[in-house]
């Protein structure tokens, strides 16, 4: 069994509050009301209130609450290098 990898899937609301501020990829099962159709989301993990993750998607800010998440992990970037490397 190996542990997940620095582009790791974010399965729990506890993941996505560690790392706020870090681009992810998110799949919805169902479209969010303020996007209607659209599915994936990628950009910064904004926050998390309660049981909704904030997305930042362009100018616009996602909220998908937790129960919607279809799948959803992190984009390997500079930033989650850096902040990998500075937790060992």
């Amino acid at each position: 069994v190996s542990s997940p990898g620095i582009d790791r899937p974010l399965v729990r609301l506890k993941d996505f509050e560690r790392f706020v501020g870090f681009e992810a990829k998110v799949e919805v099962i169902t479209p969010v009301d303020s996007v209607p159709g659209q599915r994936r989301f990628k950009g910064p993990i904004a926050g998390v209130v309660g049981n909704v993750v904030q997305i930042e998607c362009g100018e616009a800010l996602i909220a998908v609450e937790f129960d919607n998440i279809a799948s959803a992990k992190l984009i390997l970037t500079d930033d989650l290098v850096t902040a990998s490397l500075r937790a060992r």
